[in-house]
């Protein structure tokens, strides 16, 4: 089994604050990850450390076999990134855009021009391919991004938040795109707020939470461990949550009480799990 990405004991520290916390976890080749975590939780710290961006303070981060503070470049050369921030040059067309991308990553010019009519098509921005990314919507402008992404060939994309104020249309067509990414054989982390996007999209599922890992593994085996059913009951304007390894244990222990007003069962989903870890939504 091949590792595409390696954390051991990583550490970040911001001027005496711990923002990552002894943080230890690996991405198999080919995987589709989903890293989760409400907002501080360190999540965006641990992209910026595995994409370069930011120095570890202490810990090992490899990325396609190679370390991430010692072997920079080559680590660029593996991964292709895809912030929540749109960053496309506005003013530059959809073609120029990707030009620019392609001669940054000194990729061949009879080779960049094939592969900027490829990716372009696979985004389905071909016909827009003269026009200025201002142009675009917030869904086209996220496929260039994704297309700039690809261009250089990357074994390894990061998407952060891909899907953010997007209508729910564009999103369904993004996630189509980035399953097909990752059965063409591309690994992916993904990190997003939206939770339905990682039960439909994600293999396994990592859960940060202070800085620290504090929950992983697939969809089946997190509520195999929390409970694959739940009964809810509506305190004043809340709902308090009980778990049952089953939903037939959940349905067993409702028609047990002899008030069900203001009760149900159902199946758990992540966002039950999630709270139940974090003890909040994600914001």
């Amino acid at each position: 089994m091949t590792i595409a990405v390696s954390l051991h004991n990583v550490c970040k520290t911001y001027t005496k604050a711990l923002v990552v916390n002894d943080l230890s976890f690996e991405i198999k080749a080919g995987e589709m990850f989903g890293l989760l975590g409400p907002n501080g939780a360190g999540k965006s710290t641990t992209i910026r450390m595995i994409t370069t961006l930011t120095k570890p303070t202490q810990g090992h981060i490899l990325v396609a076999g190679y370390d991430v503070v010692r072997n920079p470049l080559q680590v660029r050369q593996h991964i292709g990134v895809v912030l929540q921030q749109l960053s496309v040059d506005a003013d530059l067309t959809v073609w120029e855009n990707m030009e620019f991308h392609g001669r940054l990553h000194h990729i061949p010019r009879s080779k960049r021009q094939q592969d900027i009519d490829r990716w372009l098509e696979y985004v389905e921005l071909a016909d827009r391919r003269t026009d200025a990314a201002k142009t675009l919507s917030g869904g086209m402008k996220r496929r260039l991004q994704i297309a700039r992404a690809l261009l250089h060939e990357p074994e390894i994309l990061f998407l952060d938040e891909p899907t953010v104020g997007l209508d729910p249309q564009t999103r369904r067509r993004l996630w189509e795109i980035i399953r097909d990414l990752n059965q063409q054989g591309v690994t992916i982390l993904l990190t997003t707020h939206y939770m339905d996007e990682v039960e439909y999209l994600c293999d396994r599922i990592g859960i940060m939470d202070g800085g620290k890992l504090i929950e992983l593994g697939t969809l089946e085996e997190l509520r195999h461990k929390h409970g694959a059913g739940l009964v809810m009951k509506q305190q004043s304007d809340q709902w308090d949550y009980q778990f049952f390894p089953t939903l037939d244990d959940a349905n067993a222990y409702l028609d047990q009480q002899p008030d069900r007003t203001s009760m149900m069962a159902r199946a758990s989903n992540l966002e039950d799990i999630f709270v139940e870890l974090t003890g909040r939504n994600l914001d």
